[in-house]
């Protein structure tokens, strides 16, 4: 019944299908060899340090695939410097193997300045560290809050805070000294700009306290002062009046008008107006 199979050209047929398989399973493995590169494995070069551009030739030279995993900023290292990879130098992988980078920002994050008047020059200084700002110059003017920062300059300039500087910028204080030893007789401001006074201040190593405009000023540089405090001499209670003195350092407040004022004569006591006994002492 099965004598068919012994006959010589269905052996022949068999053979022959059994050899086609067995070169077809060959075969495919032998591609997928090729396709995996089998065995075939080189060793990871070590890039970190090297800028982007030659990192990515040497390791495409290599036979491997390049992609940026991550980039930080580090302002110690130049931009776009190569700072990690995955794998590691040295490893034996895969030829055509991804290759992960970590670089160096072409540039510097973006930061908001903040409002730092006010603050201890300590306390400024950790906020700057906190958002990767650099202290520059420092210098003092003569003011009651000693070692206070009372402005804050971006290349010799004020910066509003809010305004947005890259990280590693260079931020200069303007410091309180404190109250000087020196004394002067209480200058007589009234009837000057708001600027031309303010000027006079400066010279004298004065400050501008409050400032109370009237509703007429359009613009406080030239609005007019009428009124002061303290005021250049005090009314003692028999009638008479004694100049009053003012220390280096101290403020000056200051009402304005948008015209000329007859000058405020207000009569106030020599308790009120005595800023030698009323003025705190400068930190020693």
């Amino acid at each position: 019944m099965f004598s068919f199979i012994t006959r010589q050209h269905f052996l022949v047929n068999l053979l022959v299908a059994i050899a086609l398989f067995l070169g077809i399973i060959f075969g495919f493995l032998s591609i997928l060899k090729i396709i995996t590169r089998h065995n075939q494995y080189e060793k990871v070069p070590a890039v970190a340090g090297k800028s982007y551009e030659e990192a990515v030739q040497i390791l495409e030279d290599k036979g491997f695939n390049v992609e940026i995993q991550d980039s930080v900023w580090k302002p110690e290292i130049p931009p776009l410097q190569v700072i990690s990879q995955s794998p590691a130098p040295d490893q034996l992988v895969k030829s055509h193997r991804l290759i992960f980078l970590t670089v160096n920002k072409s540039q510097p994050p973006v930061v908001e300045m903040p409002n730092l008047v006010g603050f201890s020059f300590r306390n400024a200084l950790l906020y700057m560290d906190q958002l990767g700002l650099k202290l520059g110059d420092t210098t003092r003017k003569p003011d009651i809050a000693r070692d206070a920062v009372l402005e804050q300059l971006y290349n010799g300039q004020d910066i509003r805070p809010g305004t947005r500087i890259f990280q590693g910028s260079t931020i200069s204080f303007v410091l309180g000294s404190g109250l000087g030893e020196e004394e002067s007789s209480v200058p007589d401001l009234y009837g000057m700009t708001f600027s031309e006074a303010r000027i006079m201040l400066q010279t004298m190593g004065l400050n501008i306290g409050a400032i109370i405009a009237d509703s007429d000023v359009k613009d406080t540089a030239n609005g007019y002062i009428y009124r002061q405090y303290p005021q250049v001499a005090t009314r003692l209670p028999d009638g008479a009046k004694i100049m009053n003195r003012i220390r280096v350092g101290q403020s000056i407040d200051l009402w304005l008008g948008g015209m000329p004022k007859p000058r405020y004569d207000g009569e106030e006591t020599k308790d009120s107006l005595d800023i030698n006994e009323n003025e705190p002492e400068a930190d020693e």
